[in-house]
């Protein structure tokens, strides 16, 4: 084992976990990833959920309780997800604590069935934060269209959020100033910025995993060079959006009143091509003041083997440029694959979430007490 989880956190990339399960919290292996691994955060999302609730280990006696009160499905999933989350906020305060509230944060998402309702994410965004009531949990909102008010609203209200599903740079700004905006309406209603937390999640595998398709099919020699620099390109363009927007006027205004930035948060960063090095999307993106949210074998294949070397992202911005503009040379949209990968995201998670309710309505069905 390396040192590299220490050394990635020393250069201010804090190492959250992009998984939670009831069995995680109770078997001690969460306290222990937080002690052994430098972990500092829990994300969650639909697909999460899914596949730890359909394992079925620690719910039986919940879902129980929930069959005898005959509660409907969608309640049953809001009070099994939002338990997980509660209790694993509570594992993470002490990070929380010592980290002044930056870190030690539990994300749980909004339905993701309201990703284009834009009042609907508002309400629900309200209830989660009301529901699962821990000072370090981020809600959840997908950037999508609809998203965008929803987060300048919901920062308004002073509730931290998890902006998610990130793909494109335009999409991103547009992010940062709906964040801006909701910090600009907190102040406005005499709301301590201090308290308010944001990241934003900018996936990464999944664009070279669509762009290293169309350079597959386009089959040149030129096409197949650009192959798995697509992803590290984009991202690293989005973290010069970010150093452009938060050393702005506008941000300094906000600064000045206690508002914290909304960090960059790499999401999606297990490979999906074993020809890449597994820890590719950990060691290309080290840059201060960001956080990356690991599945565990990323996490475990980081701790042993990853090459942490130092700032990989600034200093890079023109060769990453250059890349997404040789893209855009052999014919492939920008525009069109992140727009693709978007809908897609939105509709995984939907996805994701109707397998839930089918699984756990017929766990409520089974556990029903007979009449009588």
């Amino acid at each position: 084992m390396t040192d590299a989880l220490k050394r990635l956190s020393d250069e201010g990339v804090a190492i959250w976990l992009d998984d939670l399960s009831r069995k995680r919290i109770t078997s001690g292996n969460l306290a222990e990833l937080i002690d052994q691994q430098h972990v500092v955060g829990v994300t969650t999302n639909p697909s999460i959920f899914q596949k730890a609730i359909s394992s079925g280990d620690g719910y039986s006696q919940q879902l129980a309780d929930l069959a005898a009160r005959k509660v409907t499905v969608d309640e049953a999933i809001r009070m099994i997800t939002t338990a997980d989350v509660r209790d694993a906020a509570d594992v993470l305060r002490p990070v929380f604590d010592a980290t002044g509230g930056q870190d030690g944060r539990v994300s749980i998402e909004v339905d993701p069935r309201l990703a284009h309702n834009t009042v609907a994410t508002i309400a629900e965004a309200k209830q989660l934060a009301w529901l699962v009531d821990r000072p370090n949990t981020l809600i959840k909102i997908p950037a999508t269209k609809a998203g965008l008010p929803a987060i300048t609203e919901v920062i308004g209200l002073g509730i931290s959020v998890n902006v998610t599903l990130i793909f494109s740079l335009e999409r991103y700004r547009e992010v940062m100033d709906a964040y801006l905006a909701g910090l600009e309406k907190a102040k406005a209603a005499g709301l301590d910025l201090s308290k308010i937390r944001s990241v934003a999640s900018f996936f990464v595998s999944r664009v070279d995993s669509e762009i290293d398709k169309r350079l597959e099919k386009l089959g040149t020699d030129e096409a197949k060079a650009l192959k798995g620099k697509a992803a590290l390109a984009n991202a690293r363009l989005a973290y010069q959006a970010y150093e452009e927007v938060f050393s702005s006027p506008r941000w300094a205004a906000l600064d000045r009143a206690g508002a914290h930035k909304q960090r960059p948060l790499w999401a999606s960063t297990g490979v999906k091509d074993p020809a890449y090095k597994d820890t590719l999307y950990v060691d290309e993106l080290v840059a201060p003041g960001t956080v990356n949210t690991m599945p565990e074998a990323t996490l475990e294949a980081t701790a042993a083997r990853g090459e942490i070397t130092g700032d990989t992202v600034r200093g890079t911005y023109a060769a990453a440029q250059a890349d997404l503009d040789a893209l855009g040379a052999l014919g492939i949209s920008y525009d069109d694959v992140v727009q693709l990968l978007e809908d897609e995201g939105v509709e995984k998670f939907e996805a994701s979430w109707n397998d839930l309710l089918k699984s756990t309505e017929a766990e409520l069905a089974r556990l029903a007490p007979s009449e009588g």
